[in-house]
């Protein structure tokens, strides 16, 4: 069976010594008061919720998943989900990052952030029912009306109620234009919605008492396409004047998806039957609305992805160690035992340091996104409110498509560890590579956020965003290119930042010509530019370890981060070589492939 450990030594190093959070938390008056130990704590005691009551329900939950009861329409969680639900909202875990004011603790989405990396190595599946919540939260927080948030917002906040996002339908996934569910005007302001919905996580359980639905829409006079979509709140339950679940509302669930992984979470189909709803925000910019709630979940695809990552990295490792097969190529290294661990062979020592470098580089990206979006929010000057949300907005497809991208080839390097008991499901193996191939389809698949990238976060504002971030790089490239102790780090980091930019401009030029030039780009674009937040992620790492060696700090942990950002640069980095070479490729290897396909 696997284990779990919150690797919470690495996550203070990234948050404390490499992103310094606290200083940087204290210059925003919500934060103003928050310190170190505090942070620790909440990771501290996050940690043990999620190695001792999630971690031990992911294996079962998986083997057991979800049951429809097509009768009652309703969908029952595996044994000890409905009882781990409790336990967190009785710890008041879901109140961690909420407002204040609607009841919940103010913590920034850093630490929020912290807490989701934990819950999903140990039960992703299980932690996709907080993490939806979470955006139906801060998408109301945003756009919703005075009554809807005093209504909503403080019952979601404290885990009474749940929530969900209900876009995608059988004829359309990422294009919401073609979206049929219809929204009829009431009397009353209410309206009455009538469609069909697929894939909707958490469309249905039994781990709270009401589930809200925000669902997308078109009124009657609706425009064509998406400047026609419009955003409602959809209640499972309509809420009684105290605002208790009263009536059942219209909105049900058809049956659940029989799907390759994520067992523990209940993947619905939705069947909105003149279901009362009410409007968010206004009519027909419902998309624009539902954004909030979609880039938080992409940022949440992340933490998934960087969750499994860790898990299956130190099951591999365990493994590694005790496993014994043949004799290391320079000699026997455990003599007195029949043959070696396999730990001491170079192949791999590549296949778990592959993992480790892709979790330590995830991990530094996804927190430093976390804490710019703090500043974004609170920050009191206006000018680094909208530095860091340029910078939030451009990392964000890189947290979503890189990160999982990156953990799927770590799960399954790390499945190969273990031969041919990785394939066999008692040592959970199969289990992380099943739950990590859905982080790169949903909350817009990979190849949606390479568009996403290019397309509208450099291309759309001249590469205004862009060149944000390449400043950053730049200074720290200016600063630390003198340190003799560096250079191995800096400057393949330089290199790849002028290659960056020449290519930016290149596909911005042909850009001007034949746009498909851009979607044959897209995706060895996206992996350039996610390597590049990485070697700088990297650089700053081996930065800070080389001065906690310095001081005479722990010897052992910071020799293993320099030494993990020299496998970075030596093995990994070499493939933005190849990836930039594709990226000039062109288009007419892709579209003028008619015979191919005839």
């Amino acid at each position: 069976m696997p284990s779990y450990n919150p690797p919470l030594r690495h996550m203070k190093f990234v948050m404390h010594e490499v992103l310094q959070v606290v200083p940087a938390l204290r210059e925003l008056p919500t934060h103003a008061e928050i310190d170190a130990e505090l942070i620790d704590q909440v990771c501290e005691e996050g940690g043990k919720f999620c190695a001792e009551v999630l971690q031990p329900l992911n294996a079962s939950g998986d083997a057991e998943g979800c049951r429809y009861d097509p009768q009652a329409r309703a969908v029952s969680t595996p044994a000890g989900y409905a009882q781990a639900w409790q336990q967190f909202v009785e710890a008041g875990w879901p109140l961690l990052t909420a407002e204040p004011e609607y009841g919940g603790q103010g913590l920034p989405h850093l630490v929020g952030s912290a807490l989701h990396e934990m819950e999903n190595a140990a039960n992703q599946a299980w932690a996709m029912y907080p993490g939806l919540t979470q955006g139906v939260l801060e998408l109301l927080g945003a756009h919703g009306s005075p009554q809807q948030k005093n209504l909503y917002l403080p019952r979601l906040a404290s885990g009474e109620w749940t929530g969900t996002m209900c876009l995608t339908e059988a004829h359309c996934g990422t294009d919401l234009g073609l979206i049929r569910t219809r929204a009829l005007p009431q009397q009353d302001g209410s309206y009455l919605l009538s469609g069909q919905k697929i894939f909707i996580s958490s469309g249905e359980h039994d781990l709270s008492s009401n589930i809200i639905h925000m669902v997308l829409a078109k009124l009657p006079d609706a425009p064509e396409g998406s400047k026609g979509i419009s955003l409602f709140v959809v209640p499972k339950f309509l809420p009684d004047a105290s605002g208790q679940p009263g009536q059942r509302n219209g909105i049900f669930c058809s049956g659940i998806e029989h799907k390759m992984g994520i067992h523990g979470n209940a993947t619905c189909q939705m069947s909105l039957e003149d279901a009362r709803g009410w409007m968010v925000g206004e009519a027909n910019k419902g998309l624009a609305a539902m954004f909030v709630m979609m880039n938080g979940a992409r940022l949440g695809v992340g933490m998934q992805s960087l969750g499994l990552t860790e898990a299956a990295y130190q099951n591999g490792l365990a493994y590694a160690r005790d496993r014994l097969q043949m004799r290391s190529l320079t000699g026997p290294k455990a003599p007195q035992q029949a043959a070696d661990p396999i730990l001491v062979h170079p192949d791999v020592r590549r296949m778990l340091l592959t993992a480790r470098a892709w979790a330590e580089g995830g991990r530094f990206l996804a927190y430093w996104v976390a804490l710019m979006l703090d500043q974004s929010l609170h920050h009191p000057d206006a000018e680094v409110r909208k530095d860091t949300a340029d910078l939030v907005a451009l990392l964000t497809p890189i947290v979503k498509a890189f990160v999982s991208d990156n953990a799927f080839q770590a799960v399954n390097e790390c499945l190969q560890v273990f031969g041919g008991h990785g394939y066999i499901r008692e040592w959970g193996m199969e289990q992380f590579v099943r739950d990590a191939r859905i982080n790169m389809i949903y909350e817009g698949t990979n190849t949606i956020q390479a568009l996403d990238l290019i397309g509208r976060k450099v291309l759309m504002d001249g590469g205004a965003r862009l060149k944000k971030l390449g400043r950053i790089i730049g200074q720290f490239i200016e600063a630390e290119g003198v340190v003799e102790s560096m250079q191995e780090f800096v400057n393949p980091l330089a290199d790849l930042a002028t290659k960056v930019q020449k290519l930016s401009m290149e596909l911005g030029m042909k850009a001007m010509t034949d746009r498909e030039q851009v979607g044959a780009a897209a995706t060895p674009y996206l992996r350039v530019v996610g390597h590049l937040v990485y070697a700088y992620g990297f650089a700053r790492m081996a930065k800070v370890a080389q001065a906690g060696l310095a001081r005479g700090g722990d010897e052992a942990f910071y020799q293993a981060r320099l030494q993990t950002a020299r496998f970075y640069f030596a093995r990994l980095l070499p493939e933005t070589a190849m990836a930039i070479r594709q990226a000039r490729s062109g288009a007419a290897s892709l579209m003028d492939t008619e015979a191919v396909f005839a």
